[in-house]
């Protein structure tokens, strides 16, 4: 087989065999295939698609490229949520405390941002000292010790997701609803899981723009995790504006503690109480939505969700005393107001250049090699549907970098729009339940 054939034939919209993508993947993984041959064939994926076949074949490799975890010495269900991605989107570091406090194992294997998203990894990195480095025997003596692991993968966990994770970061490939797929489903089902709660993000700050789009990705995810025996369930739930109020990593993370004290915004506490009470309903823990909703619920209220996240970030080697002082979080040394032109209502929030905003400030990478400003970032003050007057803030930009200001602000003033009159009443913030 030659790479160039194959790159021309996924080009011309034929179907690859598994062997053959077996060959792109594993050459790829061990460096035989360069960085420009597997874009090109990435970049023709995102083109022509790929049939259920090719999916399969893709998952399945790229699943058994490393190891898959065995958790069978761990006695209980083993559930993981996982979110497609979006701008203040932070619920990770809330539902897999709730839901260990509540006696369900967690192993979360997450990534760093990719594109205009944010990453669980780049949020957990911003507690100093926490180590998302973990290898396969390490996390499973943490997810032992306390029924929860925050990791991202290691060498022995598909490995050929990790590299070609990388590279469509950088190579405009993110946006297939394939190679999302594929990406997720085969990290995920290495976990040694049970089952999998998926929040899949549509909307203007998501990669699936339309619900259409998220629905056929959701579908592609629960087949395919269902074909590999595990129970798997998606939710569809918005992104036309960011989740919560703050963007960028150590915001994002003292905004959880908020949540995890019976605070914190509205709409972020209720999605973290759904997603954590599919989880617990998978589990068995509960029998009914409700029951899981009152179970999360009374986890933060006992304070035994805190004090989970407490224990997970004191094993993985982070300061613990940044729960109870989020002050002593990485914090940015400059801020400055943005200040609305304008008297009115927010009718809409381009929520995608936000998210490019953020990457701008430093809270994220432009390039595969960029490293992050964990304080970098912001804090939204109207979202859609809030009335402003002239000259009162619509978020506070957090930097440490004149020049990365320079050119990140003109992008979150323009992501503002105020009109005279209120918007429609905004959607509801679940439109779908697939694999139910």
């Amino acid at each position: 087989m030659h790479v160039t054939d194959l790159i021309r034939k996924k080009r011309d919209g034929l179907e690859l065999k598994p062997e053959e993508i077996e060959f792109l993947v594993i050459g790829y993984t061990a460096g035989q295939i360069p960085d420009y041959q597997m874009s090109a064939w990435l970049m023709a994926v995102v083109l022509r698609g790929m049939t259920r076949a090719e999916l399969a074949a893709l998952t399945s490799v790229m699943l058994n490229s490393g190891e898959v975890l065995d958790l069978s010495n761990l006695a209980g269900p083993k559930v993981d949520k996982h979110s497609t991605g979006g701008v203040g989107d932070k619920t990770s570091l809330i539902i897999a405390p709730i839901v260990a406090a509540g006696g369900v194992f967690v192993p979360m294997v997450s990534g760093r941002g990719l594109g205009h998203t944010g990453g669980t990894l780049d949020k957990l990195e911003s507690i100093t000292g926490f180590n998302v480095n973990l290898s396969a025997a390490e996390f499973r003596r943490i997810l032992a010790a306390c029924g929860c692991a925050l990791a991202g993968q290691t060498g022995e966990i598909a490995p050929a997701d990790k590299k070609i994770y990388a590279l469509r970061d950088v190579t405009g490939t993110v946006e297939s609803p394939y190679l999302i797929c594929a990406s997720i489903m085969s990290k995920k089902m290495a976990e040694g899981i049970d089952a999998l709660v998926l929040d899949v993000k549509t909307g203007n700050g998501a990669f699936m723009k339309s619900e259409q789009d998220a629905a056929f990705l959701a579908e592609l995810m629960v087949e395919t995790g269902e074909r590999l025996g595990k129970k798997v369930v998606a939710l569809i739930t918005d992104m036309d504006q960011p989740l919560g109020r703050a963007v960028g990593n150590s915001l994002e993370v003292a905004e959880c503690l908020e949540v995890l004290d019976g605070e914190g915004p509205a709409d972020l506490r209720e999605l973290c109480l759904l997603l954590a009470a599919w989880m617990f309903r998978l589990a068995k823990r509960v029998a009914t939505l409700e029951e899981g909703k009152a179970l999360a619920a009374e986890m933060i209220s006992t304070g035994q969700a805190r004090e989970k996240f407490r224990e997970i970030v004191g094993l993985q080697g982070g300061d613990a005393g940044a729960i109870d002082d989020p002050g002593r979080l990485p914090q940015a040394e400059y801020k400055i107001d943005v200040l609305s032109p304008a008297a009115g209502f927010v009718t809409t929030m381009l929520c995608e250049q936000l998210g490019t905003a953020s990457v701008l400030l430093g809270g994220g990478r432009e390039r595969k090699e960029d490293s992050v400003d964990p304080a970098a970032g912001m804090m939204i003050h109207k979202k859609v549907g809030d009335p402003v007057a002239v000259d009162e803030p619509l978020c506070t930009i957090y930097y440490n970098s004149a020049a990365r200001l320079e050119r990140a602000r003109p992008l979150i003033e323009q992501s503002y729009k105020i009109e005279a009159a209120p918007p429609p009443k905004a959607r509801l913030l679940v439109h779908r339940v697939i694999g139910e």
